[in-house]
């Protein structure tokens, strides 16, 4: 039988000794929406702090009823004063249309944003995760992409405030880990979908699956020939959180995405299949420093976590579009005019 503490059932296998309080920074996001839930279910005393900028309140309308769930308003470029015992930093906004729309705010959210979990962290002696991103590779000159590469990144172009910001919040939890002592994990996230994408973030598979639904054009950004890897959100957040609760000497960074190659093309023709949509296919240009070619190498995250992706981008694809088909489009709004 399970035992109980403050009205929570403790999941079997723990103990109140093994119940952490856990910040998730962006945590009604995408991402963070799921990180949040598989805590909470495993008995941990989470809080979710974001400012709603791109994610939304109804990802995590479920868990607020539970007794180990909170829910603040915040945007962490302003310090946060929690007293936690892990820190999964996820706040910053991930598409092009959205981090470019303020580009100033986006460097901020990722430089300030790691400076105040970082101190927090470090008052705290919390464990603390760095979301970064296959984006410090740039455009790589590296194919597949091994974390020893350091990448071909355009410090002045229209994503930079993204790219750079995420290589800037890297050196902060290195420099923290090294002259501070702070307990720092690093992952790089390669692109991932899945459930709760919000339709209008402007990613490719969000806007072919909604185009697709719609009977709308599907808008191919180049030829389509070029690549990228696509990784199930379940996988993802198991990564996570394998990296979290892994060795204290192996602080990352450490690549999470799936190894599975497709072209932009291939994508799409995927989407009108498991549609069953008579969309067309229309080429745009392709925008400035869009990478061409994008593949995680996971040898590092199999030998130390143990960890690779088990959902097929079929099988993914088809979950992410039922849950399109069963949420209505007017109860979205794109959070920026890029779209």
């Amino acid at each position: 039988m399970a035992a109980w503490w403050n009205g929570l059932a403790i999941p079997q296998g723990e103990t109140m000794s093994s119940i952490k309080r856990i910040l998730v920074t962006g945590g009604a996001g995408f991402l963070g929406s799921h990180l949040c839930e598989r805590l909470v279910a495993a008995g941990h005393d989470v809080i979710c702090a974001d400012n709603f900028f791109t994610s939304q309140k109804s990802n995590v309308a479920h868990l607020l009823d539970s007794p180990n769930f909170e829910l603040i308003r915040h945007d962490i470029i302003h310090p946060l004063w929690l007293e936690v015992d892990e820190i999964y930093n996820l706040a910053c906004p991930a598409a092009p249309g959205h981090y470019q729309y303020n580009p100033i705010k986006t460097m901020k959210t990722s430089v300030m944003g790691a400076i105040n979990v970082l101190g927090m962290a470090r008052r705290c002696r919390a464990k603390v995760l760095q979301a970064s991103t296959s984006e410090v590779y740039g455009d790589p000159e590296v194919h597949p992409q091994p974390e020893s590469y350091r990448g071909a990144v355009n410090p002045i172009g229209p994503r930079a405030c993204y790219d750079e910001g995420k290589r800037a919040a890297e050196t902060l939890f290195m420099d923290y880990h090294r002259h501070n002592g702070v307990n720092v994990r690093i992952v790089r996230i390669f692109n991932t979908y899945g459930p709760r994408m919000h339709p209008f973030d402007g990613r490719v598979v969000s806007n072919f699956i909604r185009q697709a639904l719609a009977g709308e054009p599907i808008t191919i950004f180049g030829s389509g020939s070029q690549t990228r890897s696509f990784c199930y959100r379940d996988d993802l957040v198991e990564g996570m959180i394998r990296m979290m609760n892994g060795p204290d000497d192996f602080v990352g960074p450490v690549n999470i995405g799936n190894p599975g190659e497709f072209t932009i093309r291939q994508l799409a023709e995927l989407t009108l299949e498991l549609t069953g949509s008579k969309s067309q296919l229309v080429e745009k240009p392709l925008p400035v420093d869009d990478p061409e070619r994008r593949r995680p190498d996971i040898t590092l995250a199999k030998t130390r976590l143990g960890w690779e992706p088990t959902i097929p981008l079929r099988d993914g694809l088809a979950e992410t579009i039922d849950w399109f088909r069963s949420v209505r489009m007017a109860d979205f709004r794109a959070p920026t005019p890029n779209y």
